[in-house]
């Protein structure tokens, strides 16, 4: 999968950006065992305005990736250079650290990562920055893990975010079987148990909420490449086929490419763009 990582102490090091800040920290929560880092990536007129609060698009890393990863892959330079360029509104973006849990309470209740994420991370965050407290100013997305971790919370709880956005989300109503089986076990992890338990599995995915959430007024964004190394396009299309049976408007595309942080970074203005439109913004 996507892997990157960079030091604390040089994330905590870096100059401000032109057209914004990063600032990176962590929290604790009952909900896990130590505590999370995070990455919050702050417009320019964040400390220019004191009085303003902003929207806030929470956007999820992938598997062996972590909070720091935008900044890390140059993404946040995107983001930055959009606010600025004035092609997306300005928003804060949030980039918390999630390990291999998929964003889900662990098959062993270890790790609850749903419960602190909703309960206790955006709470939290709302006291920590100035963030507009109402679903209207709230967006979720992601990327691989993180689409699926978007799509997941987007569907489960339609009543906190305006808009969710997902890159090459890791979408599979089941666990393969055969051939490719002890490959996406591996890419899976723990959080499903070892080995991946199957109804767990089916459970927890974000299929089971787009069947019966009611998802009227969220904005709906799905990309995914026709190459994807995981396959994770078939699940990008039944996506589609669900939500298009059910007349739920949202935007899904299937773009040339395979799974890689150069196909996100291709796409990102598109998903950004829609945020900030979904936020009234531009």
């Amino acid at each position: 999968m996507i892997k990157l990582r960079v030091l604390w102490i040089v994330l905590l090091a870096l100059p401000a950006f032109a057209a914004g800040r990063v600032q990176c920290s962590t929290v604790k929560s009952q909900y896990m065992p130590a505590p999370v880092g995070y990455c919050a990536l702050l417009p320019a007129s964040y400390d220019a305005q004191p009085a303003k609060k902003f929207p806030t698009l929470y956007f999820l890393h992938g598997l062996g990736g972590d909070g720091s990863f935008l900044v890390a892959s140059g993404g946040w330079g995107l983001i930055a250079d959009l606010q600025e360029q004035k092609r997306i509104g300005e928003f804060v973006v949030i980039t918390p650290d999630a390990d291999s849990t998929f964003y889900i309470n662990s098959k062993t209740g270890r790790t609850r990562y749903e419960d602190f994420f909703i309960r206790d991370f955006v709470p939290q965050m709302e006291k920590q920055y100035r963030l507009v407290h109402a679903r209207s100013g709230r967006a979720i997305g992601g990327i691989s893990m993180g689409g699926y971790g978007a799509l997941r919370f987007a569907f489960k709880y339609p009543q906190m975010f305006a808009a969710v956005s997902a890159h090459m989300p890791a979408l599979m109503e089941q666990l393969p079987h055969g051939a490719g089986a002890a490959g996406m076990t591996s890419f899976i992890g723990g959080a499903f148990g070892r080995p991946a338990d199957e109804p767990f599995w089916k459970a927890n995915t974000p299929f089971v909420f787009a069947r019966t959430a009611d998802l009227r007024g969220i904005k709906i964004y799905i990309d995914c490449g026709d190459q994807d190394d995981y396959g994770f396009d078939a699940g990008t299309r039944e996506m589609d086929k669900l939500l298009t049976a059910r007349h739920v408007p949202h935007v899904t595309h299937i773009f040339p490419g395979g799974h890689t942080w150069q196909f996100v970074a291709q796409h990102l203005e598109e998903s950004l763009t829609f945020v900030s439109k979904a936020f009234s913004l531009k």
